[in-house]
């Protein structure tokens, strides 16, 4: 099942996806099909049509991202890019979340890693988990890493940053060590999650 279909269905089982929502978002999905350019009218009112409920059978998304990546979705591939980029540009912090979560499922390939750069410099948790799912694998290792200090700093659950078992490498064990040192000096420590991978990373046990 592709994430457009889970999405999909995610929607149709939620109790409060009622007939007008479902025909909403059918007839909308027909519109861009035929005139891709009216997706922004359609984005915009997605979040007070279908509700942002979290959806039951996809807990990491809402209702309101779910019907947003569906119309992201049904754009031509040639068109995804663009109009995914002046939706996150012009949208609000929902509007630029949903664009980021959508992205993995878009034929842009590496087009929208600019997105992810300005998400990870926002100071919006959210935005900044939306931007280290697996669209985030087109990030350059460097970029990656900042982003995953950042994390580190915000207090975002390192679990939101997808493969950081793959791509934690021993630049970021440096990286998290300085850190650690830094906050026992000032008599603070980094999460316990941060310190589990530094562990991991490093086979030492830092004091915390």
């Amino acid at each position: 099942m592709t994430e457009p279909e889970r999405l999909r269905a995610a929607l149709a089982a939620e109790p409060g996806h009622d007939v007008r929502a479902r025909e909403w978002l059918a007839d909308a999905l027909g519109r861009i099909a035929e005139r891709p350019e009216t997706v922004g009218r359609s984005f915009a009112a997605a979040g007070r049509t279908v509700g942002r409920a979290s959806l039951a059978d996809a807990p990491d998304w809402t209702a309101d991202e779910a019907a947003r990546a569906l119309l992201l979705a049904a754009l031509p591939a040639d068109r995804a890019g663009d109009e995914a980029a002046a939706l996150y540009r012009y949208g609000d912090a929902n509007e630029k979340r949903a664009v980021l979560k959508a992205l993995p499922a878009l034929p842009v390939g590496a087009e929208a890693v600019p997105l992810l750069h300005d998400a990870i410099r926002s100071n919006d948790a959210r935005l900044v988990i939306a931007a280290l799912g697996p669209y985030a694998g087109h990030l350059d290792q460097a970029m990656w890493r900042q982003a995953v200090l950042k994390c580190v700093f915000m207090d975002v659950p390192l679990a939101a940053v997808d493969g950081l078992a793959e791509r934690a490498d021993a630049e970021l064990a440096a990286m998290l060590a300085a850190l650690a040192d830094e906050r026992a000096a000032a008599g603070r420590s980094i999460p316990a999650d941060a310190m589990a991978l530094l562990t991991t990373l490093t086979g030492e046990k830092k004091d915390a």
